[in-house]
Parts: C-alpha cells; sequence; structure tokens
C-alpha cells in the first residue's frame, strides 16, 4: 500500500509490483481512499455517498459493441482517405450512428454529457471535440462519394459476419421514410419534401446493405428501382418485396424473383377458401398465423399463392368493424329521425349525400341496407338494417387475411418472413427519424443524404443485433429489443470529497433472466464497471 499527499492529506492506493525488465516496478493500483474510508470500510461500514444519478448502459454497451464488430470506424476512415482531424470522420459517424440508435429524440451534447459512452470509448475523446458544431462539421466531409464507399465498405462487413445467410438479399420500398423541410427556390420559405427510401436488405434479419433516397414528387416505378439497387450486388440473389399497392405497376406473369401480397378484393376465389388446407405457420414465431399454399392465376400465369390468416389481425379488424358500423348505424338513426321529425328538409340529393357521409366506409355499404320512401322534402323517410349474413361472409372472407405471391419454394414462413421486411424496417425508420428531421431547420440535399446515411447505419446495426437475439430464441422488435436492453442500467454513486478528488462508484442494476441473456449474448461484461 502507498500513500499520496494531496491538499495537505493522504489517500492510500493499493499497489500491484512486479519486475519489469529485471527491476521492480508499480504495474497497477486500486484507489483505496482515506484513513478514515479505510477504518470504515474495516469495520464493515461503506463511506457516505453524496450523490447518485442513474443511466441506460445495456442499449449503449450493446451498440457500440456491435459497431466494434462491424470495425465501422476502420472502415469509415479507409474509405474516406487521409485525414488530419481528430477525432476521425469514422469515429464522428460512429457517434452518429450510436446516438440515433439509442436517443434519436436527443440533442447530441445534452446525450453526450450524461451518457454511460463517456466510459466505454476508448481513447476518450478531448470534451472540447464533441461538440454540436464539430461534430457537423466533420459530417459535412461525407461527401456523396464518400456516402456510397461507406455504404460497401459496410454491407461487406455484414456479409463477412453473415457468411453464406448474406448471399440472398430483398429489394424493399419504404415509401414513408421521412419528411423533410426543404429551402424552397422561389421564396425564403421552406417546404415539406416527403422522402422515400429504396432498399437492398438481407433476407436473413431484414439489415440494410445498400439504400436510395428519392423525393415522393419524382419517385423512381418500383420495378426501376429495384432493378437499379439490385444491380450493385451481382453477386446476390436479390428478390423484390412488394405490397399490395404495387402490384399492379409490376407484370408478375413476366417476372422472376419475387415475393409480395396482392389485393385481397382482386381473389374472391382465394378468400372465400376455408377449407382444411390451412396449417400452422410457425406456433413460436408467428403465434396464431396459419396458411393454405396453394396456386392461382395472377397476371395470366399459374403462381403460388399463400393465403395467410392472422386470428390476433382477424380480432383487431373485427373490433375496428364493430365500432365503425355501430357509429355509422347510430348517424343513421339520427338522420332517420331528423327526417321524420321534419328537421332535415332536403330533397333526395342531399338526403344521399348525407347517406353518403355516414357510410363512406366500403366495408360498412357491404352489410347495410337503406331504403329511401318519398320524394318531395319533408315526405322522406329512412330505413335501414344490418344485414347479419354478409357481417359474417365479411368476417370469413376478409378478417385476418393476406393474399402472398411467389415463385420461390421457399418454406411459408420464410415467405411470411421476407414479405413482412418491409413492415419492420418501416417500423424502425418511425423510430429513428421521427424526431430528428422536425427540429433539423432548413434540409439541404447534403443533410438529407448525410441524414439518410446515418438512419440507414441505425438501422444496419440494430436489425444485426435483432437477428442474432433471434437466432438465440428471443423473437423481439428492434424496438422491443432495445427497451430489454435499456432496462439494463447503471448507477454511479459519488462519494463526498475529504479534501482531494471526488470518487464515484459505478454498479449495475439487477437484470431479468431476459437481460441477463442478451447481457451475455452481446458480451456486455467487457464493458460492465469493475
Amino acid at each position: 500500500m502507498i500513500g499520496k499527499r494531496i491538499g495537505g492529506r493522504v489517500y492510500y492506493y493499493l499497489a500491484e509490483s512486479a519486475r519489469v525488465n529485471g527491476k521492480p516496478r508499480v504495474v497497477g493500483q486500486r484507489y483505496l481512499g482515506t484513513a478514515e474510508d479505510i477504518a470504515t470500510a474495516m469495520a464493515g461500514g461503506s463511506a457516505e455517498a453524496a450523490g447518485a444519478r442513474h443511466r441506460t448502459f445495456g442499449d449503449v454497451a450493446a451498440v457500440w459493441g456491435t459497431l466494434q464488430r462491424l470495425e465501422l470506424i476502420r472502415r469509415v476512415d479507409e474509405a474516406a482517405g487521409a485525414q488530419r482531424a481528430k477525432p476521425t470522420l469514422g469515429f464522428h459517424l460512429a457517434l452518429a450512428v450510436l446516438h440515433r440508435a439509442t436517443a434519436p429524440g436527443t440533442e447530441l451534447e445534452q446525450w453526450w454529457s450524461g451518457c454511460v459512452a463517456q466510459d466505454l470509448i476508448r481513447p476518450r475523446p478531448r470534451k472540447d471535440t464533441i461538440t454540436a458544431a464539430s461534430h457537423h462539421r466533420a459530417l459535412r466531409r461525407l461527401t456523396q462519394e464518400r456516402i456510397s464507399d461507406v455504404e460497401v465498405a459496410v454491407a461487406e462487413a455484414v456479409r463477412e459476419l453473415l457468411g453464406d445467410d448474406g448471399t440472398e438479399a430483398l429489394a424493399v420500398d419504404v415509401a414513408q421514410f421521412a419528411a423533410f423541410t426543404a429551402a424552397d427556390c422561389t421564396s425564403s420559405a421552406g417546404k415539406d419534401v416527403l422522402a422515400g427510401l429504396g432498399l437492398v436488405i438481407t433476407r436473413d434479419g431484414a439489415i440494410p446493405l445498400a439504400s436510395r433516397v428519392y423525393r415522393r414528387d419524382s419517385a423512381p416505378t418500383f420495378g426501376a428501382l429495384a432493378g437499379e439497387l439490385g444491380g450493385r450486388y451481382p453477386d446476390a440473389e436479390v428478390t423484390l418485396v412488394f405490397h399490395a399497392g404495387q402490384a399492379a405497376q409490376l407484370d408478375l406473369g413476366a417476372r422472376s424473383g419475387f415475393v409480395g401480397s396482392l389485393p385481397l378484393a382482386d381473389h374472391r376465389e382465394l378468400r372465400a377458401r376455408t377449407d382444411s388446407g390451412y396449417r400452422p405457420v410457425d406456433p413460436e414465431r408467428f403465434a396464431g398465423l396459419t396458411a393454405l399454399d396453394t396456386r392461382a392465376t395472377v397476371d395470366g400465369v399459374r403462381r403460388r399463392v399463400i393465403v395467410t390468416h392472422s386470428a390476433t389481425l382477424h380480432a383487431a379488424q373485427h373490433r375496428a368493424f364493430t365500432d365503425e358500423l355501430s357509429t355509422a348505424v347510430r348517424d343513421l338513426d339520427g338522420l332517420a329521425a331528423a327526417l321524420a321529425a321534419g328537421t332535415h328538409r332536403g330533397d333526395r340529393t342531399q338526403v344521399h349525400a348525407e347517406i353518403s357521409r355516414i357510410i363512406r366506409g366500403r366495408r360498412v355499404e357491404r352489410v347495410l341496407g337503406i331504403t329511401l320512401e318519398g320524394t318531395r322534402p319533408g315526405e322522406i323517410r329512412l330505413s335501414h338494417r344490418v344485414d347479419e349474413a354478409a357481417v359474417a361472409r365479411l368476417g370469413d372472407e376478409f378478417f385476418g387475411k393476406q393474399v402472398l405471391a411467389t415463385d420461390r419454394d421457399w418454406p411459408v414462413a420464410e415467405v411470411v418472413t421476407a414479405a413482412r421486411a418491409r413492415t419492420h424496417l418501416e417500423s424502425t425508420f418511425r423510430w429513428l427519424t421521427g424526431v430528428a428531421p422536425a427540429g433539423y431547420g432548413q434540409w439541404t440535399p447534403h443533410r438529407i443524404a448525410v441524414h439518410t446515411l446515418v438512419s440507414v447505419l441505425a438501422a444496419t446495426v440494430t436489425h444485426l443485433m435483432r437477428r442474432e437475439a433471434d437466432r438465440a430464441g428471443m423473437n423481439l422488435s428492434v424496438a422491443e429489443l432495445l427497451d430489454q436492453l435499456r432496462g439494463i442500467g447503471e448507477t454511479v454513486l459519488r462519494h463526498r470529497s475529504t479534501g482531494g478528488r471526488p470518487r464515484a462508484r459505478r454498479i449495475l442494476s439487477d437484470r431479468t433472466p431476459r437481460q441477463q441473456a442478451l447481457f451475455e449474448l452481446f458480451g456486455l461484461a467487457r464493458f460492465a464497471p469493475r
């Protein structure tokens, strides 16, 4: 044990000695405190804490650990070329991704000042280098060429981690990516620009590999967008994934390599089938989902189609329809009473317009029978009834159902997974981009490109983590995964100063069994306080 005199008081350290080059040297030391602190500890007590603060640990540590495995900083710096600035562009981009993935709705400086990242990132950057101004100044060095090079480099890292599972990809379109307030060339004001995002993602895990942002008012056709993105990976088998609204843009009779949903209303023969051909898809991953694997004519060609039925979706749609029908019936009763009382004296055209407003939902129109009697204002009478048989048919044919078409011979569960990839990505991007664009002022094309890159890389990291959790038997969305990790917290106990430097002690919170499993899965022990 050695003592150091600081400010007139002696502070003790437990020193570890060893011979270095034949000479004794102190190779490690641990702070013990003052003589009073040591005496208190020997008596079974502890120095009184002056304060404490709590911060999240698991989400930041897991995302940072994943960024390290992807070697993001090194790969970005290699793509950027020689740099004089410190920290490097690679560091600033990694920090931006960490911030976006764990606290997308906060200011960077505020987040950094209280974040556990300061204790995880080594070497720790100087405090004056992590400011909003310096951060944005560094990201301005991301030219379009560098952005493309970074995407390619990170995609290579992902495919290396996935091995053979990274050789198959999906092309998807996230039409509701973000809204930006961009400068209007004709005035000093800005206007909202809706942006979509085309993506090539891994088939396993929906991990982004390549992207292209576009303005919604000048959007390319989906087929052209998919062809452009797929061309970046000629060595990968890219499958086009589309939703029902895009099906009409694609000639599925002549196309190969696709998975997508078809408009349910256009396939009565499929939605009406209620035979015993429905089978559970995967009780663990898709609880309550059954499917009928059959064939039907699509754009003039016999194709494999899969009709799915979700018990959860069926129940939700039934509740929504019941509320919709109740509202329509109540409003029709009110209109009928007004006509009978003479307080509504419109002609038949006006009454028809009012009825159309009330039953404007397609599903309500299918089950309501409405009769008008009389022709002159004041004499028109309305009656209505609900066709219960039509209600039953509606539930049997539409509620909880989806028609998927594909030319792939994958298992049904894999077809469903591919078809739902876009939905998962939309959910991820809503969370990643929902707050940031709103408070960012005027958006130039370069700022949009950088924001898109950071968002895509954040999705890449979190979807890679989600895939690993899924492989470990934890079927979680990105939001659920990060929420579980965020629950692994860290408390910093600050002890009173006795004349020298105040001491702080970091301890992790207790963990649930699932949090412990994630703690071990992502190797968070290496980041834990010692």
